[in-house]
């Protein structure tokens, strides 16, 4: 496979990642026709990552914070979408090593974002979910629903309290509007789904270290 990405005589701008910083670059230096602009990313949408914790809690489905790149930038000529992996970087050649092949640039923009920090806890690394993704919040969202779905079947109150309750380690904006939900679906929607279940016993940890 090969990027096809035009031959062209004006500068090339390759913006690794679609994210809000990639994303506000390529839309404003778009405007200059001087430009020819490639933008990379392994998804074809863009995600808006403050309402994460939303579609984690069921409030909101995927689709309502995930809009298309294409639609974006669909009359800007000067734009090129590649949907793929970048493998590396080689300085010397100007160029990135994707699964699509070799894409040259002139310019270089890396902004793909933060990976989940566990601060050398492996075994918080092992065992907690992260929430960078829409797909990873989907997955905590299946396995929340689905640990009450446990709970009912438990043999004993311990067990029960331990499938019901939920550690939010993080004390960011995220966290504490994910703590925050919990918490309201524990009062008001939770004892209507799961009528079999004492939510009193359900505890939410929120844990910061500052």
């Amino acid at each position: 496979m090969l990027p096809n990405i035009p031959d062209t005589n004006y500068k090339r701008v390759v913006i690794i990642g679609a994210g809000f910083g990639g994303l506000a670059l390529a839309r404003e230096i778009a405007k200059r026709e001087d430009l020819q602009v490639v933008i990379i990313d392994r998804n074809n949408y863009h995600q808006f990552q403050p309402l994460f914790y939303q579609v984690a809690m069921a409030g909101i489905e995927p689709s309502s914070i995930s809009f298309p790149l294409r639609k974006v930038f669909q009359s800007k000529k000067n734009v090129h979408i590649r949907i793929t992996e970048v493998h590396s970087v080689n300085p010397d050649r100007k160029s990135v090593q994707t699964d699509l092949g070799e894409i040259t640039y002139d310019y270089l923009v890396i902004a793909t974002g933060a990976s989940t920090n566990y601060f050398g806890m492996k075994e918080i690394e092992q065992r907690a979910i992260p929430m960078k993704t829409v797909s990873e919040a989907l997955a905590l969202r299946n396995r929340i629903l689905q640990n009450f779905e446990d709970a009912l079947s438990a043999n004993s109150d311990d067990e029960r309290e331990g499938l019901m309750s939920v550690v939010v380690v993080g004390g960011g904006p995220t966290g504490v509007e994910l703590s925050g939900t919990l918490a309201e679906m524990r009062s008001y929607i939770l004892p209507k789904d799961y009528p079999e279940l004492d939510f009193k016993s359900m505890q939410i940890h929120l844990l910061e270290g500052a």
